[in-house]
């Protein structure tokens, strides 16, 4: 009879595998796809070897960098009184943050548009203006 329960082995390598799989991410306790940077930094040849580490290390890195982008963004969209994030809305999100202006410096946003800014030389003076002032710019007008 325990030749019988010997089979049920098949191979006599310990116990049958029925515990599922647990991919990397969720391991690493992330949202970003750890194997598939992994598949995507052998394919890209930046070196003979990938670590272990690398693909973890690097998918929490832009796993952060997509948070950080998309909590500004939100921001910016319900400051505009909108419940969607559009270009526009990571365009201003970049730009009004300093460090992710610096990182994202030399990059176009497409139908991003640009910070609404005017130059303090292009703004109408309204300091010192007396009645002199007043009457002069008045005697200007046509």
């Amino acid at each position: 009879m325990s030749g019988g329960d010997s089979e049920s082995k098949k191979g006599g390598r310990g116990k049958q595998k029925t515990t599922k799989s647990v991919s990397r991410s969720s391991k690493a306790g992330l949202q970003f796809p750890v194997g598939r940077i992994a598949r995507f930094l052998k394919a890209g040849k930046y070196a003979e070897r990938v670590g272990a580490g690398a693909p973890v290390y690097l998918s929490a890195v832009l796993e952060y960098l997509a948070a950080e982008v998309l909590e500004l963004a939100g921001n910016a969209a319900r400051d505009n009184k909108k419940s969607r994030i559009v270009p526009r809305h990571i365009q201003l999100a970049v730009r009004n943050d300093e460090e992710l202006s610096k990182l994202l410096g030399s990059v176009t946003i497409a139908n991003g548009g640009v910070l609404p800014n005017i130059n303090s030389v292009l703004l109408p003076k309204t300091h010192g203006k007396d009645k002199a002032d007043l009457h002069a710019s008045a005697s200007q007008e046509f």
